[in-house]
């Protein structure tokens, strides 16, 4: 049962309160309208090109989707953290403001100025979490601030080979920025996937094996390292594999089998094990068995889609005082993210002519996921906790 609402708490304004609130709204609202123009750019119908191509709809998809959700996690979960306030009030709001520009930026002719919004935004969100991090001393969260930092250089370096300033393949820094999202949600996962599963569903005992919780990640940083140094073929198909292994020992510990009842669990586990069904995809594609995109699409619809959906759903929930219990609007979310996935990895790999059907169809459902999160939780982001707690 959620806590009583004070007859005026449901009409008080609380957007810029707390990282999560703008980020996961502004997040849904551009996941749900973005992915359709890309795909009727994809499919030739828009007069005029949305994206300059797929480069650069994967950098909407990680830099306009995918990190203005981190953020939103990190400055809330920094707060919980050290115990000291994060962003709020007019400083959110330029945080806010700055992803908004970048997003603008992309679209236009102007290079370097879509390179400094993009890089500003993740840089600027990483001193934001730094300076509580330091005065706390919380230093086993310090690398969520270089990763930051990372990203924000990994955007900038895209816009630089765009204007021409750096020779580099701008795939390259899309792969790493995959790499490192991949280990941010990995390193995620291990902490929250098992305290959830041990809360939230009776019964349950999920284990954490200390040379595991070490080197599940360690591999992914691993593959990252071989994306860096440009390693292909067997050699990296072999590292891809073995990833996957870890990562699926791992996801097996945590009795996912267990939490067949409670979606705002059983989403968590499913979303980790798209993210063991990439590492193997991605290792088949590199001894050219299937195409790369496939590969590809299994994290970003799959692993990321799912995760965010699943974490975005609980922490407003959570974060606004309401009960820890996916209603039927969340799981209808969830259910159409799957579907999204399973028609965007699967139809073109078993019947490869039906590819442009199966990139309408799943930005169609995607869409739809995104846009009636965006809905439903409108007013619950919008507005203060219902049990009249600050945040």
């Amino acid at each position: 049962m959620e806590p009583a609402q004070t007859p005026s708490a449901g009409n008080q304004f609380a957007l810029w309160q707390l990282g999560f609130r703008p980020f996961y709204l502004l997040a849904s609202i551009y996941a749900a309208a973005s992915i359709l123009l890309w795909a009727a750019q994809f499919a030739g119908w828009l007069p005029l090109s949305y994206l300059p191509g797929p480069v650069w709809h994967a950098h909407e998809m990680l830099f306009g989707f995918v990190l203005p959700v981190i953020v939103g996690f990190l400055l809330t979960a920094g707060q919980t953290w050290t115990g000291h306030k994060t962003l709020s009030g007019y400083p959110l709001m330029l945080l806010a403001l700055v992803w908004v520009c970048a997003r603008i930026l992309t679209l236009t002719p102007y290079g370097w100025a879509a390179a400094a919004a993009n890089a500003a935004f993740p840089w600027a969100a990483a001193i934001a979490l730094a300076i509580p991090f330091v005065r706390k001393g919380v230093r086993r969260n310090y690398f969520f601030v270089g990763l930051l930092v990372l990203l924000g250089a990994a955007s900038f370096g895209m816009h630089a080979t765009r204007v021409g300033m750096l020779n580099v393949p701008a795939r390259l820094a899309v792969q790493f920025s995959m790499d490192i999202v991949l280990f941010i949600m990995v390193v995620m996962a291990g902490r929250v996937v098992p305290l959830f599963t041990s809360k939230g569903v009776p019964g349950t005992q999920p284990q954490r094996l200390a040379w595991l919780e070490y080197a599940a990640p360690g591999a992914i940083l691993v593959v990252l390292l071989a994306d860096t140094l440009a390693l292909q073929g067997q050699v990296l198909a072999v590292l891809l594999l073995i990833a996957a292994l870890l990562q699926a020992k791992r996801l097996s510990l945590w009795q996912p089998w267990k939490t067949l009842q409670t979606p705002l669990v059983w989403v968590l586990h499913l979303a980790y094990g798209w993210i063991v069904l990439h590492l193997l995809l991605r290792g088949l594609a590199e001894l050219d068995w299937i195409t790369s995109s496939t590969a590809t699409h299994a994290l970003t619809v799959g692993a990321i889609g799912t995760l965010i959906m699943g974490m975005m759903t609980r922490t407003a929930r959570g974060h606004t005082g309401r009960a820890l219990k996916a209603d039927r609007f969340d799981i209808s979310c969830y259910v159409l993210i799957q579907i999204a996935a399973v028609v965007r990895v699967f139809l073109p790999l078993w019947v490869p002519h039906l590819l442009m059907p199966s990139v309408i169809v799943s930005a169609f459902l995607w869409s739809s996921a995104f846009g009636l999160y965006a809905i439903r939780y409108w007013p619950v982001l919008t507005r203060v906790r219902i049990d009249g707690r600050p945040g």
